[in-house]
């Protein structure tokens, strides 16, 4: 049996992993910038983010309103071939491409939210991260995963890139 000299491979790796082990430089808060700021920032985009799904949930109004639109040639087309013409030509007048509020379609909704109110949200926390920490975003929870994981658990890597892979 020989002496080992310095480090095996494994060794090696996990020495490097453990030196390596954070986030990566775009996750780092830059210095200077207090707690407050990184929380006041983490509330913004926070708030941006359930903006997001609202933004998400109008589309959702707008394409299942129009599916309902268009389902509504079959609903006519059925209501004649069954003998209520009456019903189908009230539903072709009164209900077939109505607006869905005043003057709206719900595509005219979307761009008015987006216009109105999603891009200059989105354009505000944009310029925010930027002018406040240098352009970089979810450092809050950047800075909470590394509060919160084992480091040099495989499953608690900081990054993507430092995970231990199997072989």
């Amino acid at each position: 049996m020989g002496t080992r000299q310095g480090m095996n491979h494994m060794d090696h790796m996990n020495h490097m992993n453990q030196l390596d082990d954070g986030p990566d430089p775009s996750h780092r808060r830059p210095r200077g910038v207090s707690d407050e700021t990184v929380e006041a920032l983490g509330s913004l985009s926070k708030a941006l983010e359930t903006t997001e799904r609202a933004r998400g949930h109008l589309y959702s109004f707008h394409q299942l309103t129009g599916t309902a639109d268009l389902e509504l040639d079959r609903a006519v087309e059925l209501l004649r071939k069954a003998g209520h013409a009456e019903y189908a030509d009230r539903v072709e007048s009164e209900v077939l491409g109505r607006n869905v509020i005043p003057g709206h379609w719900t595509f005219q909704i979307v761009e008015a939210y987006n216009k109105t109110y999603y891009e200059p949200f989105r354009d505000l926390e944009r310029s925010a991260l930027h002018d406040l920490a240098e352009g970089r975003d979810h450092l809050f929870e950047a800075e909470l995963k590394e509060d919160r994981r084992t480091k040099g658990h495989p499953d608690h890597s900081a990054r993507p890139d430092s995970a231990d892979t199997p072989s």
